[in-house]
């Protein structure tokens, strides 16, 4: 029960990585807001954890602005927020990437950690206390080739990561990020360019521990990085990867 009583938002909730990381902080007591833009898949995965809600595209200021005027009517605090909703282009030359595609990419991945500074830093810096859990990628660390924007858009959420570290520490905020290869999540087949299981052997010989990240994984990593445990550690990127960035 690390988490027990605090309230944590978590993005892109419904499945992959998101719904690892509810499913533990459901576990450790956490009071879960879970979000996404899938509304049929959000509801049937918050029932089954018993957890709260919203449905929102978090690249969208207004959908941010009444995810946090409902969070703060419910419960009046929100403790931990973790910007995990991320999107990919398909694995392309850059010079192929439309800016359509760089704008999708761009508005998920980074736009919504501006979002979250925006509408819930001022009140964490307020009363001192919170915790920011950015979901990064070892993309963002070690790019592959021809995910280019993909990569340039997780290599901007670890420097954000720090920079929002440095300037809310003196308030008590801590801000960190995690850094997974990829996993068994809907985004796997686009980083791949397919899923057939040759594509899937080559993905996986460039990881030493020679399997992909799991929900379980970054359910386990979050847990830690949000609780007290970690009360001394902010602005890190924890590599869980397998060994893939070494």
């Amino acid at each position: 029960m690390r988490l027990k009583n605090k309230v944590a938002v978590i993005t892109g909730a419904a499945s992959g990585f998101g719904k690892g990381i509810a499913k533990k902080f459901s576990n450790e007591g956490a009071k879960i807001i879970m979000v996404d833009i899938n509304a049929k898949l959000l509801k049937k995965e918050s029932k089954n954890l018993h957890q709260d809600y919203f449905i929102a595209d978090i690249s969208k200021a207004n959908n941010f602005l009444l995810l946090r005027n409902y969070i703060y009517k419910k419960y009046k605090k929100v403790d931990i927020v973790v910007n995990n909703a991320g999107v990919t282009h398909k694995p392309k030359p850059m010079e192929n990437v439309t800016e359509k595609e760089f704008n999708y990419v761009f508005n998920v991945n980074a736009k919504s950690v501006y979002y979250c500074g925006k509408f819930f830093v001022p009140k964490m810096k307020k009363t001192k206390k919170g915790v920011i859990l950015n979901v990064a990628s070892t993309a963002g660390l070690s790019p592959r080739p021809k995910l280019n924007w993909y990569n340039a858009s997780k290599g901007w959420m670890i420097t954000a990561t720090k920079a929002m570290a440095i300037e809310l520490a003196p308030y008590k905020v801590r801000v960190n990020a995690i850094a997974p290869v990829a996993g068994e999540t809907p985004l796997l087949k686009s980083f791949m360019g397919g899923n057939t299981p040759a594509k899937k052997h080559a993905f996986l010989s460039t990881i030493p521990i020679g399997r992909f990240s799991s929900p379980q994984d970054m359910g386990n990593a979050a847990c830690f990085l949000c609780s007290d445990e970690a009360s001394m550690i902010t602005g890190v990127t924890l590599e869980v990867d397998g060994g893939r960035c070494i």
